[in-house]
């Protein structure tokens, strides 16, 4: 009988072990801390010709009288940029750290919120994380909008975002939500929740009422990450001393990697990423 009850003891011991071996693996991820004293700092700047806009016929859509009072319309003929530098400098690139344990807390970093006007997304490149488990259900209030919301700033448009991961030629739904009208707000903060670091890198926004209505975002795992401006200057700041995997990332223009070493003051890396030619995006997914 004693040694039944030693069996059991040992047992019952192991599954306890196995199941908190198991719960520290799945909480895995970064850890909001301290910032560091260090920072890195940069220029991206594209190789090669800037690609040219794409030159959207509007009057082929819907609400052509509105869409048309877009500020870059011209007659019924809208450019669409979706490439821009100043002196080979690169605007809407997401330089980012790819892996780090501890450091400064997200704060508002990772949050995205979109704008539809004048049958446009004003938010052209951002970059996002993945909410919480609180922070999913809550999916967002009037006074705090989550992680992602959308807007419709457009009267008596019926706008409807679209959102996805993609991989390539693969797109995966993450929400499609109808606003019909002016001021409705979808929050999607819950429907991001189901993002994986393994599989998520790139966010793609779309309109399904007009989808030459388009908008980006880099999935990131960590708050180390700053959004190129026009003269395509970056920093990153709050990081511990080390080395780290830098990744400079655009939706058109690829991506580039290098290793930077951080001290307590300024690293210096400069990225160069390749002009390359845009292709139109495919209608949205039924």
């Amino acid at each position: 009988m004693k040694k039944v009850l030693v069996v059991l003891m040992a047992l019952i011991v192991s599954i306890a072990f196995a199941g908190t071996s198991f719960a520290a693996k799945k909480k895995k991820g970064y850890v909001e801390g301290t910032a560091g004293a260090g920072s890195i700092t940069g220029v991206v700047s594209l190789k090669g010709n800037t690609p040219a806009p794409i030159m959207e016929d509007l009057s082929k859509g819907k609400n052509v009288e509105f869409c048309i009072t877009h500020p870059d319309a011209k007659g019924n003929i809208r450019a669409r940029v979706k490439v821009t530098t100043a002196g080979g400098k690169l605007k809407d690139t997401v330089v980012f750290i790819e892996k780090i344990a501890t450091g400064k807390p997200w704060g508002d970093l990772g949050k995205a919120h979109f704008d539809f006007k004048k049958c446009d997304i004003v938010q052209k490149v951002l970059a996002v994380r993945k909410p919480s488990k609180a922070e999913a259900k809550a999916n967002g209030t009037k006074a705090e909008g989550g992680v992602m919301t959308v807007t419709n700033n457009d009267p008596e448009i019926l706008h409807n975002p679209h959102g996805y991961s993609i991989a390539g030629a693969n797109r995966k739904t993450l929400f499609n939500k109808p606003l019909p009208s002016q001021g409705d707000i979808a929050r999607v903060t819950k429907n991001i929740k189901r993002l994986k670091q393994k599989k998520d890198k790139h966010f793609f926004l779309q309109c399904d009422q007009h989808n030459f209505m388009e908008a980006d975002a880099r999935i990131v795992w960590n708050p180390y990450y700053s959004i190129t401006g026009a003269d395509g200057v970056f920093k990153i700041d709050g990081i511990p001393a080390g080395k780290y995997r830098v990744t400079a990332w655009h939706p058109y223009a690829g991506e580039s990697s290098q290793d930077v070493t951080v001290g307590a003051g300024a690293a210096k890396a400069n990225f160069t990423l390749v002009a390359k030619k845009l292709k139109a995006s495919p209608p949205p997914d039924k």
